[in-house]
């Protein structure tokens, strides 16, 4: 299986978030948190409708970056493993992506968000 380079880990501020563009042929982009060295990847759509999370680039966090929010509907998800805790999909999840940081890297899957 062959990974995909999203990007360098030092790109995502600490404590903040980047989106990143789909992959080649795939129709969904991706989204990654950092929290010092550990980082979490989704798929960039909400579970209600299908949406990109995000209105302008790289806002996938409320204000206190504490959870993911979606901006069309404001339903909030638990950063660690994306589960929706308030809004109109509560108890549904994010879409995970396995994700490694190698050499400062972060890697997923080269068929993630396809």
């Amino acid at each position: 299986m062959s990974d995909r380079v999203l990007g360098a880990l030092a790109d995502i501020p600490d404590g903040g978030a980047r989106g990143y563009p789909p992959a080649p042929g795939g129709f969904t982009g991706l989204f990654a948190i950092r929290r010092g060295e550990q980082v979490f990847v989704y798929v960039n759509s909400c579970p209600h409708v299908g949406l990109p999370l995000e209105m302008q680039p790289d806002r996938f966090l409320d204000r206190k970056g504490e959870r993911i929010i979606c901006a069309a509907h404001g339903a909030r998800f638990q950063v660690e493993d994306g589960l929706c805790v308030s809004g109109p999909c509560m108890g549904d999840t994010l879409e995970a992506v396995p994700a490694r940081v190698v050499d400062g890297q972060v890697l997923v899957s080269a068929t993630a968000g396809v």
